[in-house]
């Protein structure tokens, strides 16, 4: 899957700073949190200016809940994890982007919230490789 940025997209330093690409999907950019404490998918619709939900169109909106649902199945498929979390707060990064969050009991900062928790901890190279094959495997395996 190539990228199909939509004209005067850009991608928001911070979401860059803080991520690695995965994939693309029909609308969204997928990309991974580089913190190995949770499993962490962001999708960024590739639309340029978009802060809110309510800011996509009608059927990007439906596009964006299809691969939100798409993206979350294959992370809970790729991990095994106990629970799924997701949301769009856009307090720090205005960008409109979702994030996706594989969740077990007894993890880091369990049952609370993963935003601001804590220092991030980077993946290895290695198994930051490694996850993201895995993930794009389980994604493929949804699209089916």
């Amino acid at each position: 899957m190539r990228p199909r940025i939509q004209a005067g997209f850009e991608l928001d330093t911070q979401l860059e700073a803080d991520t690695c690409p995965v994939l693309w999907l029909t609308l969204c950019e997928v990309r991974l949190m580089n913190d190995r404490r949770w499993p962490w998918l962001i999708l960024i619709p590739q639309r340029a200016n978009i802060e809110e939900l309510h800011d996509l169109t009608p059927l990007d909106q439906a596009m964006l809940t299809f691969e939100t649902n798409l993206v979350a199945a294959a992370l809970k498929q790729a991990t095994a994890c106990h629970k799924i979390n997701s949301g769009a707060l856009g307090n720090v990064v205005h960008q409109l982007h979702f994030h996706i969050v594989a969740r077990n009991e007894g993890d880091t900062n369990w049952p609370g919230p993963v935003w601001g928790f804590g220092e991030r901890e980077p993946y290895r190279k290695e198994d930051r490789h490694q996850l993201i094959a895995k993930l794009k495997d389980a994604i493929s395996s949804q699209t089916i």
